[in-house]
């Protein structure tokens, strides 16, 4: 099963590595801010804890995070007054690569002698909103038909 939302409970902050320092220098301050401030507002996210990384530093959640909970984290770490708020870049989730393999797909239309053609399959992926944020990785196989309906995939 593939799901169109994210499935991972990290929030990424990059952020300089001086403001990194800081931050994990007082974490269990921060995370417990950070949930009250999770709280004020109604969101039943709540930070779990947070770790150094090469990237930033990562706020694992007890939940999956929507956008409104990436604004008030955001907000929250620009206003804590030892970190240089310039240098704090907008959160974000992870990014995952995932691979869709098309099979099974007819070369002719429907009750027609019309080949499907590469060009046409992008076309309905673009248009398809089930479809978006998703990038076509490798060029589709060219489709050749002969007049006898021999088909060839190069």
């Amino acid at each position: 099963m593939i799901t169109k939302d994210p499935s991972i409970k990290q929030v990424i902050i990059p952020m300089s590595n001086n403001n990194k320092f800081k931050f994990m220098k007082s974490s269990s301050s921060h995370i417990t801010n950070l949930n009250r401030a999770l709280k004020n507002i109604k969101l039943e996210v709540m930070a779990n804890f947070v770790y150094n990384d090469t990237a930033g530093i990562i706020i694992i959640t007890n939940k999956i995070t929507l956008s409104l909970n990436l604004q008030t984290i955001e907000k929250y770490v620009k206003n804590i007054n030892q970190i240089n708020s310039d240098s704090v870049e907008t959160p974000q989730l992870p990014q995952s690569k995932l691979y869709l393999k098309i099979i099974g797909l007819p070369y002719f239309f429907e009750n027609t002698n019309t080949p499907i053609l590469s060009d046409i399959v992008k076309i309905i992926i673009k248009s398809n909103h089930i479809f978006n944020n998703i990038m076509i990785a490798s060029k589709p196989r060219i489709i050749k038909v002969s007049p006898k309906s021999n088909i060839t995939i190069i």
